[in-house]
């Protein structure tokens, strides 16, 4: 792998897919005297999506929102 001017470097898809890194994933560094360690927060999209749960209930039918979206 080879790093760019900017200090970037591509991961490989089947990293990505096994550590489930998504785009906007946040990943960490550590490191230590064997080297470096990437971390991969995989529980930040499951408390995100749970801290919205039931945000969007609102007693409105389907076409009462699109009229609300058309004005």
């Amino acid at each position: 792998m080879r790093v760019t001017q900017k200090g970037q470097v591509t991961i490989p898809l089947e990293v990505r897919r096994a550590l489930g890194i998504h785009p906007g994933s946040d990943v960490e560094f550590e490191v230590d005297e064997q080297g470096a360690r990437m971390l991969v927060d995989r529980d930040r999209a499951a408390r995100e999506v749970a801290q919205m749960r039931g945000a969007g209930d609102v007693a409105l039918t389907t076409d009462e929102i699109l009229a609300l979206t058309r004005r």
